[in-house]
C-alpha cells in the first residue's frame, strides 16, 4: 500500500520553472499572433477616438463647440483625426480634411449652442494615417 504524501508532489523549483515555460511561452503567441493580423489593431479606432473625443467635448453630457479646437489632441498619435460636430442648422470642424477612405465614427449628442440652449446634434470623427 502506497502512502498519499509520496504520489503527485514535485520539487518547487522545478514548478516554478514550468509555470514560466508555459507562461513565456504564451507570451511569445500572442506577440507573433499580433504581427500576423495587423489589421486587426486598427479595427475600433474610430470608435475609440470617439469615445475619447466625447469625453473631451462634453465633460459633463453636453458638448461644448468652443473646447473643439482642443479635441483633435485626443486622438491617437501618428494619425491625423477631423472632428465635426452639427446641430440647429451649424457645423462646427476642426482638423484636416478626411481622405474618402478615413474610418469614421458618429453619435447623437446634446450641444450647447448657445447660452443656456441645448440642441441635439451629432459628433463624428474620421481618423486616418
Amino acid at each position: 500500500m502506497s502512502r498519499s504524501w509520496d504520489r503527485g508532489q514535485v520539487e518547487p523549483i522545478v514548478a516554478l520553472v514550468a509555470v514560466a515555460a508555459v507562461s513565456i511561452a504564451l507570451s511569445l503567441y500572442a506577440g507573433v499572433l499580433d504581427d500576423t493580423l495587423p489589421g486587426e489593431r486598427d479595427r475600433n479606432l474610430p470608435e475609440t477616438t470617439l469615445s475619447a473625443v466625447d469625453d473631451h467635448l462634453a465633460p459633463a453630457g453636453v458638448v461644448e463647440p468652443g473646447r473643439l479646437s482642443d479635441a483633435v489632441d485626443a486622438g491617437p498619435s501618428g494619425y491625423h483625426t477631423n472632428v465635426s460636430v452639427t446641430a440647429d442648422g451649424r457645423q462646427w470642424r476642426v482638423g484636416p480634411v478626411a481622405p474618402d477612405d478615413a474610418g469614421t465614427a458618429s453619435e447623437q449628442v446634446s450641444v450647447r449652442t448657445k447660452p443656456a440652449h441645448v440642441d441635439a446634434g451629432r459628433l463624428r470623427v474620421a481618423v486616418w494615417r
